[in-house]
């Protein structure tokens, strides 16, 4: 599973990611995270174009905050183009506890690597808040 990581969440993902692998769940399930830049949106793609890119190519984005207010928010465009074949915005409740709460942090994980397991049972789900 392919986790499109928010601009302003990369390094939090690399410490998931190296609890993730730590944990050796890399041997066992495929997961990967990769940058905005990887696959050529910029810092100030909106919301829309984001939450799209993601679906297009079958990534989760991984989040910690994205705007819930106007047109193109990522609540509205969920809302107006979510299906049941949508795959899900996995959303970080307090991205500070990821870096400094190494509990918090392993739920976190925990989280990651049921949502890449059991992609099938969140797909249609819209945003799944972790931990």
């Amino acid at each position: 599973m392919i986790f499109l990581v928010d601009h302003n969440f990369k390094g939090h993902a690399r410490i998931l990611l190296g609890s993730i692998a730590s944990q050796g769940w890399l041997d066992v399930v495929p997961i990967r995270f990769v940058m905005f830049e990887e696959v050529g949106l910029s810092i100030d793609s909106s919301d829309r174009v984001v939450w799209r890119v993601a679906q297009e190519n079958q990534m989760i984005l991984l989040t910690a905050n994205r705007s819930m207010k106007d047109e193109d928010s990522l609540e509205q465009v969920m809302r107006e183009e979510n299906t049941q074949d949508s795959l899900p915005v996995v959303t970080i409740g307090n991205a500070d506890r990821v870096l400094n709460d190494s509990s918090y942090r392993e739920r976190c994980v925990d989280r990651i690597v049921e949502i890449a397991i059991y992609t099938a049972n969140y797909m249609g789900a819209r945003r799944v808040f972790i931990p």
